[in-house]
């Protein structure tokens, strides 16, 4: 069963992880959950606070930094279905992964999505090899289908942010009305596309180590 724990209790059992681990291999820590259910917010929250507490230690690696380029997605008639599990280079991220956890080269460079162009940007962030812990976030850290499986034997913990569907639409139309996008638009947006991956999430996901409610 996993444990429900609040995001200091999560920082708590973090802190310990990371201590641990300092003398051994690195840490890597999985944060899933659907779109608008602040597991970005929350990752970047725990990278902030484990390196406060021993700077350096932590770094993030979005899973948004493996979306496919648009020069992908629209030839294959994907872009009004940009952030599904197809539009993500899995098998990309999974190599990374497993360089990561190898720790063998000084740094790595790593792509970072850029959301005022919707382009990832490739190398935009490094990790250091002396970083002792790695929070990936993304919604299908956990997702229990091919190809999105193979990722899980590289993590030492997951969590899982539950929304409830209703605040979940509520969050998913405030995203995209601060954007100023229509009426109709948002419509299309959140109840074609960014509900059904949202909830694709939580019905589709393993059981994670760790369950945190953000609702």
């Amino acid at each position: 069963m996993p444990e429900s724990l609040n995001q200091q209790e999560l920082l708590s059992e973090l802190v310990k992880l990371g201590n641990a681990g300092l003398a051994g291999n690195r840490l890597i820590i999985a944060i899933a959950g659907a779109p608008a259910s602040g597991k970005s917010t929350l990752a970047e929250w725990l990278v902030d606070q484990l390196n406060q507490v021993r700077a350096g230690q932590a770094a993030l690696l979005p899973m948004d930094g493996y979306h496919y380029d648009d020069h992908v997605l629209t030839p294959k008639g994907w872009q009004a279905q940009k952030g599904a599990p197809h539009t993500f280079d899995v098998g990309g991220l999974a190599s990374m992964l497993k360089r990561l956890r190898a720790n063998t080269e000084p740094s790595i460079a790593v792509p970072v999505f850029d959301r005022s162009i919707e382009i990832a940007r490739a190398g935009a962030a490094l990790i250091e090899q002396a970083t002792r812990v790695i929070v990936v976030e993304g919604n299908y850290m956990l997702l229990d289908e091919a190809p999105w499986q193979q990722l899980a034997e590289q993590f030492d913990r997951t969590v899982m942010v539950e929304v409830g569907e209703a605040e979940l639409e509520r969050r998913l139309r405030e995203r995209w009305v601060k954007l100023g996008l229509s009426e109709a638009d948002i419509e299309r947006k959140v109840f074609d596309n960014d509900l059904p991956n949202g909830l694709l999430v939580y019905r589709k996901s393993r059981v994670p180590d760790i369950r945190l409610q953000n609702s």
